[in-house]
């Protein structure tokens, strides 16, 4: 989506769009990569350690969160992630985990998606990236045939989301653990 802004017009007053320099311009969305976890698990511990207080430096979290990452970034049975880059650096991802449901005898897709860790840092937010990132998830989710996709909304991320079709749900039940010694062990996430 490309920003406006409007332009008086000598004739009759009338409005008229003038492109403006959109910074969104300057960005664009790829798959991740094995060279990208650095940063990816950077965006990680500034996305989380927003949220809540960590229990964990960064020093002590990052090193630990790209062990976890790498294989899963260069396995993509499971996960896939994308990135938003903005002028040669990474400014904000999103994974994707798909996950395998048990065969069906009818016609039913046979996998369902999992949207986490979708992270733009604060000053690229409002340009639209977050449509685009969110869009290459769902055209992923069309290709691999998934069934249902589901996600933990935010308040702030929910118009986002509910633009783009979702809705949310009371036919699933969900059992919260102790939220205070998850994130510890790295149960949460």
């Amino acid at each position: 989506m490309e920003c406006t802004s409007a332009l008086r017009s000598r004739e009759g007053g009338a409005f008229f769009p003038r492109p403006t320099m959109n910074s969104a311009e300057n960005s664009q969305i790829r798959r991740a990569t094995p060279a990208d976890v650095p940063v990816l698990a950077s965006l990680r511990f500034e996305f989380r350690s927003r949220r809540k207080n960590p229990v964990e430096t960064a020093a002590e979290f990052i090193p630990r969160c790209i062990d976890w990452m790498r294989p899963r970034v260069a396995d993509e049975s499971r996960w896939r992630v994308w990135v938003l880059e903005h002028d040669g650096g990474i400014v904000g991802n999103i994974w994707l985990e798909l996950i395998e449901k048990l065969p069906n005898p009818n016609v039913e897709r046979e996998t369902h998606g999992y949207v986490t860790n979708f992270f733009i840092r604060p000053e690229r937010r409002n340009l639209g990236a977050g449509s685009r990132l969110l869009k290459a998830v769902l055209d992923e989710c069309e290709r691999a045939h998934v069934d249902s996709v589901f996600l933990w909304p935010s308040d702030r991320s929910r118009p986002l989301y509910e633009r783009h079709g979702f809705v949310p749900s009371s036919d699933i039940f969900v059992l919260e653990r102790d939220q205070e010694t998850a994130g510890a062990t790295g149960d949460h996430p």
